[in-house]
């Protein structure tokens, strides 16, 4: 019969290698996944407005930002080839509208030389992004 020897211990460290594996795990899926999460690359302090539909759409977006750089959906253009790079998408889109989010602080002669060229374009409908308040019941 075999007896129990002392010098047979049980181990009773903790394997943090799992744990480990784990962690970079998800460390990695979440260096992936963040990047998708956050809207464009594009800062731009929309202005507010109580009316604002938050509704997602599938439009062509021009964005302009406070130092006057013209995106079209997230390309960088100029102002003198907006109305070029405009007509080539529009063709391609059933309703034909465009969403202009602008920076709060570019002026109100810039945005509508944006639009001009937008109309110019082809776009029928055009749109005006805002940020959505709350609305104060007096």
């Amino acid at each position: 019969m075999r007896r129990y020897r002392p010098e047979h211990k049980m181990i009773s460290d903790i394997n943090v290698t799992p744990l480990t594996d784990v962690a970079l795990v998800l460390l990695v899926i979440f260096m992936v996944t963040t990047p998708l999460i956050l809207q464009g690359g594009i800062n731009v302090k929309l202005p507010s407005a109580a009316t604002a539909d938050t509704s997602p759409q599938r439009n062509i977006t021009v964005t302009i930002t406070a130092d006057r750089k013209i995106f079209i959906n997230e390309r960088q253009t100029d102002a003198n080839s907006v109305q070029t790079n405009l007509e080539d998408m529009i063709k391609y889109e059933k309703d034909k509208t465009i969403i202009i989010n602008a920076d709060k602080d570019v002026s109100h002669g810039f945005v509508v030389m944006v639009m001009d060229a937008a109309k110019k374009a082809g776009a029928l409908k055009m749109a005006i992004a805002a940020e959505k308040i709350e609305a104060t019941v007096k």
